[in-house]
């Protein structure tokens, strides 16, 4: 048994020795590759963000925008060309996503984004709130993320948030929409 053990243990081969200079190009080839392709997608941010130059700045709040009628917080999940939900807007912050305090008061709607750009969203540029389920990026439920056409510049356009509490979406399309009515009432009448 010894001799037929031995024959046996003459023939095996031990395991090839790893190739750790080839192994680690492949390693560092693989981590430039990615490098490019992040550098190229921040390019391509930067590039839409100069196609849209001739957006205006941003609105802010008024000092005294009056009582609020609604707040709430959530996530702000980005901003498109109205219409076109994967047409993202970039300039002046609009394509940062972010947590989000919404609050609704007469002057208009007023976007506060720790960590990202503020901005105001005044009464007579309001023209739509819907129930959505998805912008540039995002799909959620049907009804999962509140949608909000305004007008800026010569643009209109959608934001898209998302409450906390999504039960809140459907009070908050009432609110905003009776507002516009309220404002285009108004503006009819002078």
């Amino acid at each position: 048994m010894t001799s037929a053990a031995l024959l046996l243990a003459a023939d095996q081969k031990s395991a090839e020795v790893t190739d750790w200079a080839a192994r680690a190009g492949w390693v560092v080839g693989l981590l430039l590759f990615i490098a490019l392709v992040y550098w190229l997608m921040r390019e391509g941010w930067k590039w839409r963000g100069t196609l849209q130059g001739d957006l205006p700045e941003l609105p802010t709040a008024p000092d005294e925008p009056g009582p609020a009628r609604l707040g709430m917080s959530g996530r702000y999940h980005g901003s498109t060309t109205a219409g076109q939900w994967l047409d993202r807007i970039v300039a002046h912050g609009l394509g940062t996503r972010s947590r989000v305090e919404l609050t609704l008061t007469d002057a208009g709607l007023d976007v506060v984004r720790p960590g990202a750009t503020d901005f105001f969203i005044p009464a007579a540029a309001l023209r739509e709130a819907l129930l959505g389920k998805g912008i540039a990026g995002k799909v959620l439920t049907e009804g999962g993320l509140l949608l909000v056409t305004w007008a800026h510049g010569d643009r209109l356009i959608d934001s898209g948030f998302r409450s906390d509490h999504a039960a809140e979406h459907t009070e908050w399309v009432a609110a905003i929409n009776s507002m516009i009515n309220e404002t285009h009432t108004t503006e009819g009448a002078r």
